[in-house]
């Protein structure tokens, strides 16, 4: 038999050998509470007094309730925009905790890690408004986790405006309780890893708080564009967009300096990481003399390894190049509600892949046990 034959074989024996057994938990990583789904009433009752009115809050239309915003209509309440992909229309489910495990266990999904769309849905300007806006919605998450705080993460959302007000609000919400929190990089005055950001990764060292930072803008040249080619086009490359946080967060020493803080990719995917990866490591040798402000004591792969994180849903080559990125820095998603969420089928979209192919220690550290050791849930209540 030829060696790729052999190879051939133990792949299928190995994939024989390996399945997602019934009484596997699973933890999503990466989950979503649109703005549709949230209360009708969140902001109208938790703002202050001399915001409210020009806080968000939920008008009648012709078309129906809609989300509203200094005049500027957002969202539809209650159900999905139309245009993008539809699936499933959950209504307020995924925004009530009862509801919402509900749908989880009909997905067999034991726990999940839920991102925010309160700046980048709504857009607030105004820094005092955005910055109140957040307080509430932290303040309601941290009441919506408390349901079932080991099977529900809803992640805090930090106002990414000011960095000494980011810090401010990462120290109050780690007081509430909460176990992560989103930094949108796109809606900064400067990347998050520049000297004036500093302070605030001081504050994630001393918090433990795991820093996500989530797919979103920054292509160059293209923009989303329902109803054109404009919008496959885009959706295809934006994972990509990551690749800067990265670089910067690893070259500007911030992550080297600080060996406490977990920093999340959330939602850019595997395919490419590897790649871009290697060539940090290629060009820290070849650059690292001339360089004169920061100077890495470590290779930026291993700075990768020991710190950041990256999350994909239903992906096939980046799968396969899991043991290229690190078993222990890899995160499965279902990306509940969404469109292109694998649920109600998670389990089976789980089964289908090329995860199997790597072993069932590894496919326990993807779908459940890394997420679980990065948020702090104990996947012995998950018997």
């Amino acid at each position: 038999m030829t060696a790729a034959g052999s190879n051939e074989q133990t792949t299928r024996e190995r994939e024989a050998t390996v399945s997602l057994s019934p009484d596997q938990p699973l933890v999503s990583s990466d989950d979503h509470m649109d703005i549709h789904v949230l209360p009708p009433q969140l902001w109208q009752e938790r703002l202050p007094r001399r915001l409210r009115e020009r806080g968000p809050k939920v008008v009648e239309t012709d078309e129906g309730p809609f989300w509203e915003l200094d005049g500027r209509r957002v969202s539809p309440s209650g159900r999905k925009e139309s245009g993008y992909i539809r699936a499933e229309q959950h209504g307020f489910r995924p925004g009530n905790p009862q509801t919402r495990l509900e749908d989880m266990d009909r997905d067999g999904v034991y726990a999940q890690i839920v991102y925010s769309p309160t700046t980048t849905q709504l857009r607030i300007e105004e820094p005092e408004l955005r910055t109140a806006c957040l307080r509430a919605y932290n303040d309601w998450a941290a009441e919506f986790n408390a349901a079932d705080p080991n099977r529900l993460v809803l992640l805090a959302d930090l106002p990414a405006h000011d960095p000494s007000v980011a810090r401010n609000e990462l120290l109050r919400v780690a007081a509430l309780g909460h176990r992560g929190a989103i930094l949108h990089q796109f809606q900064a005055p400067e990347p998050v890893f520049e000297e004036t950001w500093h302070p605030f990764w001081d504050a994630a060292q001393e918090t433990a708080l795991p820093i996500s930072i989530h797919l979103g803008p920054g292509a160059h040249s293209l923009r989303p564009q329902l109803g054109s080619w404009r919008m496959p086009a885009f959706v295809a490359i934006v994972p990509m967009q990551l690749d800067e946080v990265l670089a910067g967060m690893i070259f500007s020493g911030i992550l080297e300096q600080r060996p406490g803080v977990k920093f999340i990719l959330a939602e850019g995917g595997l395919g490419w990481v590897p790649y871009v990866v290697e060539r940090l490591d290629h060009e820290h040798h070849k650059y690292y003399e001339q360089t004169k402000d920061v100077r890495l004591d470590m290779l930026p792969s291993e700075i990768f390894a020991r710190q950041v994180y990256v999350t994909y849903e239903d992906e096939k080559l980046g799968v396969e190049l899991i043991p290229r990125i690190g078993t222990e820095n890899v995160m499965w998603a279902s990306d509940y509600p969404h469109g292109d969420s694998t649920w109600p089928h998670s389990r089976r979209a789980i089964a289908d892949s090329p995860l199997a192919a790597l072993g069932q220690d590894v496919l326990r550290r993807i779908v459940c046990e890394n997420a679980a050791g990065i948020y702090g849930i104990d996947l012995k209540r998950a018997k």
